[in-house]
Order: structure tokens, then sequence, then C-alpha cells
């Protein structure tokens, strides 16, 4: 009896043997489970590891213009000299020059043909108080506004003129100090003033004659 039941341990225990092997054999099957999931995860950790994109360098107008050349396809201009690029310059420049004298021009002539004949014959004729020819003093006529100073009256010029551009009527004043000897002008009257050399700190004209007196 005692034989047969070590016979029968003996056979159970080879049976019982497969069952502890077969622990180990779920270990691998839990490690490709955790590998399955670990990819879904790592995007999104290397997204977290990236950094923020870094702002767009901002370019001065020489590096802006340099990259423009660069990228500009055909065979790249020989290199010149400094004195070639000034000559280059001179050039330019009086080519604007002489674009704006012919648009000048035009505009002056747009302007004079809307005044009529008798705007363009205006415009032909010099005027009396230019003053554009060496020795020849301007002649102002305005209206007396004060005259408390000891030979000294305050005239204002009053003038009216059509805006250059946009062709509004433009009227404008401007004050001068004028030296009247006899102290005879008073205020509000109309005189004509001549230029002159200067007679004081702020006198450079001199009363020619009164036109008219005020009321």
């Amino acid at each position: 009896m005692m034989q047969e039941e070590e016979t029968q341990s003996t056979e159970e225990t080879p049976e019982e043997q497969p069952a502890a092997e077969e622990q180990p054999a779920s270990e691998p099957e839990a490690a490709e489970e955790a590998a399955a999931d670990a990819p879904e995860a790592a995007p999104a950790e290397e997204a977290s590891a990236e950094p923020a994109a870094e702002p767009a360098e901002v370019l001065s107008p020489k590096q802006r213009r340099k990259q423009a050349r660069s990228r500009t396809p055909g065979p790249a201009r020989p290199e010149r000299s400094p004195t070639a690029r000034a000559g280059e310059r001179v050039e330019q420049r009086a080519r604007k020059a002489a674009a704006r004298s012919r648009w000048r021009a035009k505009r002056r002539e747009k302007r004079h043909a809307g005044r009529g004949p008798a705007g363009e014959a205006a415009a032909a004729a010099p005027r009396e108080d230019a003053g554009a020819e060496p020795g020849k003093r301007k002649v102002r006529q305005g209206v007396v506004v004060s005259s408390k100073g000891d030979k000294t009256i305050t005239v204002r010029i009053d003038a009216v003129r059509r805006h250059r551009v946009y062709g509004k009527v433009v009227r404008e004043s401007n004050t001068l100090h004028a030296h009247d000897e006899t102290n005879q002008a008073g205020e509000g009257d109309l005189v004509r003033v001549m230029e002159c050399r200067p007679l004081s700190r702020t006198k450079r004209w001199r009363l020619v004659d009164v036109l008219e007196k005020a009321r």
C-alpha cells in the first residue's frame, strides 16, 4: 500500500509541474500588452516635450532686399565699385528730377488753360511788384491798423489767391511796420508803402502816399 501511494504521488507531481510552469508564460503576455499600450502614450509625451514654435525673425529693410535679391532667378550681376554705384545714383536722381519738371510743366499748363484767355494774359504779364530786377524795390498796398507809434505805422497787406493744387480761393494777410516821417497816416487809411533800407529792428518799409483816408 505504501508503495502504491508513493507511485501515485510521483505520478501526480509531473502533472502539477506544467501548472507551475504556466505562470512564467503569463508574464510575456503582460509585457506584450504593456508594450502595445506604450506607443499610444508615447506620442502625447513627445508632443508635450516639444518646445513652442519660435516667433518669426524681424528683418531690417536692408536684409529684406538682400533676401529678395538672393531669391531672384537668373545670373547674378557683377560686383560694382563704390564709384560706379554712386554714378548710378546720380543718374537716377537726374532722371527723377527731369520727370518732376515735366509733371510740373504739365500741371502749370492745365492750370493756365482753366483760367481762359484773360488768365493766360495775366499769367504771361510780369507783376509790377515782383522785384525780380536788381535795384527795383517792392511796392505794397494795404490798410493801416495801428498808428500809435511815433513815425511808425502798422500796415496789413491782404492777398487773395487761388490754391495751386486744389483751386480754392485763399485769403491771406500779413502785417509790416513802415516809416511815416510826418505822421500823416491814421488808422483805417489805405496807403502805399515801398521797400527801403533797414530803419530799425522791425522797419524795412516807408510810406509813399495815402490813397484813401478813413471815414
